[in-house]
């Protein structure tokens, strides 16, 4: 398989990791666009949130929140963003699942949402097109 994620979890590429269970491998993401933004990511593959087995979301999850923990309560941290995007159309550039979590400081200058305009739209309808049953 030629993703770099499994690749990653192979040590056929290094890395530099946060932390590793039987499911879970965590380490640094190389754009350094952030001090401290994590990739955690199943071991076993599975292309995004809706293709991943519940037992590997689950740790994955899981091991989402033991780090996001441990970066505020350990680190110094003030809170974390979690981030995932699933589908090429969420913009999912790399096709393995994975999470990213940002440790924030307050007044750390990041703006992760970049959505700022307010659309004209209907709640109601929405709500009624998309809630499950």
């Amino acid at each position: 398989m030629d993703c770099i994620f499994c690749k990653i979890i192979n040590g056929e590429i290094p890395s530099h990791k946060i932390y590793e269970d039987k499911n879970v491998y965590a380490f640094l993401d190389i754009a350094c666009d952030s001090y401290g933004h994590t990739l955690v990511i199943p071991k076993k593959h599975c292309v995004n949130v809706l293709d991943c087995n519940d037992k590997y979301l689950k740790s994955t999850i899981a091991a989402v929140k033991k780090i996001s923990n441990h970066y505020v309560d350990d680190c110094g941290f003030d809170g974390v963003n979690i981030l995932n995007a699933s589908g090429a159309s969420a913009q999912q550039s790399v096709f393995h699942l994975h999470f990213h979590i940002v440790p924030r400081k307050n007044e750390d200058g990041i703006d992760i949402w970049a959505l700022k305009d307010k659309y004209d739209l209907d709640l109601k309808d929405i709500c009624d097109k998309l809630k499950l049953n």
